[in-house]
């Protein structure tokens, strides 16, 4: 189930306007780049973002989400026909071929159960041209990073054009070992309407993530510092070994 803020048609139309800076994306074109990457898989492509700089680079993309609100904002955004949109899991693809599959975001850490994280990891795999890779981040736990997800440190009003002023906030919710619970709320200025959405993440170690990642056909090649947040994150690249099925 996608969250609210991704799956509901009023938030998913306002939340790019709410996220505007996605310079987190550049790390992620350079790989596409360094690694000559011509088809890419998207995994949690959310509103296309990041499939649309790919594929205005020239890049056959494959957008998948389970969020139909955000996958029908990204169709309808300029060049949109480049790209193939999927709605749904990424465990229920056609079969493909590709370069290199991504997860960029919150979307490797938003995969919280054991069998959904395996069976995604299983289906990126399956995705993959030998020698391919996959690339993803997901936070370091040290860093802590939820003790920032308050009112006092979120709250904004953006004006949006043909929407109205959008008061955003986030507040922590629970921490329970790994997993991270926390709720966005959105008030609408035009109608006084309040949304909330609210999301639970999974902070899994690096010695974690590169095991699982071993086990299931991958290489891990490298453990990369997100640039745009140093100290913070885990970028994983991992390399689909060719005649290494992937474990259950």
């Amino acid at each position: 189930m996608a969250d609210e803020c991704f799956g509901d048609p009023r938030l998913a139309a306002v939340y790019d306007a709410l996220e505007p800076d996605r310079g987190d994306l550049d790390a992620y074109v350079r790989i596409a780049e360094e690694f000559g990457a011509r088809r890419v898989l998207d995994i949690g492509c959310g509103t296309g973002v990041f499939a649309l700089l790919l594929a205005g680079r020239g890049i056959e993309v494959v957008g998948v989400d389970p969020a139909r609100a955000s996958v029908d904002v990204a169709r309808g955004k300029p060049g949109a026909e480049r790209v193939r949109w999927i709605d749904g899991d990424a465990t229920a693809l056609p079969p493909l071929r590709v370069d290199l599959v991504t997860m960029t975001a919150n979307v490797a850490q938003a995969l919280t159960g054991p069998p959904v994280w395996r069976g995604t990891l299983r289906a990126a795999h399956a995705a993959l041209r030998p020698g391919g890779h996959l690339v993803f981040e997901t936070r370091d736990p040290a860093a802590r990073a939820w003790e920032e997800w308050n009112r006092a440190a979120s709250y904004t009003v953006t004006d949006i054009p043909g929407t109205g002023a959008v008061e955003s906030w986030v507040d922590l919710l629970d921490v329970n070992g790994p997993l991270v619970t926390f709720r966005w709320t959105y008030v609408f200025g035009a109608d006084g309407a309040v949304l909330t959405s609210d999301s639970t993440l999974r902070f899994r170690e690096r010695e974690e993530v590169a095991a699982e990642l071993e086990e299931l056909g991958y290489e891990v090649e490298d453990v990369r510092d997100a640039p745009d947040r140093p100290g913070r994150e885990f970028v994983f690249v991992a390399r689909r070994v060719e005649g290494r099925e992937a474990g259950r």
